[in-house]
């Protein structure tokens, strides 16, 4: 018996999946001719005609209306977030941003790292330059390890 291989040109969208294309304008026996679905005239049965988002027809919108409020502290530290479960490939060895980054475990390493303190700590952590928790502190020193800011 021979093989049939999939081509691109084999495959079909899931029976169901589409529907078929709204044919306007083609006359009255299709239930979309002389007006295509648009109603009387006006702004909207227009080529091109819409309303922008949010335009309240010439009323002051409600975005202008309500009051600002808030704002957005230009010193907020954003914290990349490490568990100490998630370091059990680090046992033993110095933990630092860059190896963090290094090791995928971090994307980014201009930002903060902060070690919490879920799970267990590996053996002989060596923390540097990271950011923890009390908690965390105290699970890395139990475990033999210490740290080094």
């Amino acid at each position: 018996m021979s093989e049939k291989h999939l081509g691109l040109s084999d495959l079909r969208p899931a029976t169901g999946s589409t529907h078929p294309t709204k044919r306007l304008g083609r006359g009255p026996g299709s239930g979309h001719g002389k007006t295509s679905g648009k109603g009387h005239k006006g702004q909207k049965a227009r080529s091109g005609g819409h309303v922008r988002p949010g335009f309240e027809g010439g009323q002051m919108p409600l975005i202008r209306r309500v009051p600002k409020r808030g704002f957005t502290n230009p010193f907020k530290v954003r914290w990349q977030i490490v568990s100490l479960e998630k370091l059990a490939a680090f046992a033993g060895r110095e933990v630092s941003v860059a190896s963090l980054v290094e090791a995928g475990v971090v994307p980014r390493a201009d930002l903060g790292v902060k070690l919490l303190a879920d799970g267990d700590a590996p053996q002989g952590l060596v923390v540097k330059g990271v950011a923890l928790s009390a908690t965390a502190r105290r699970k890395i020193e139990a475990a033999g390890g210490r740290v080094e800011e």
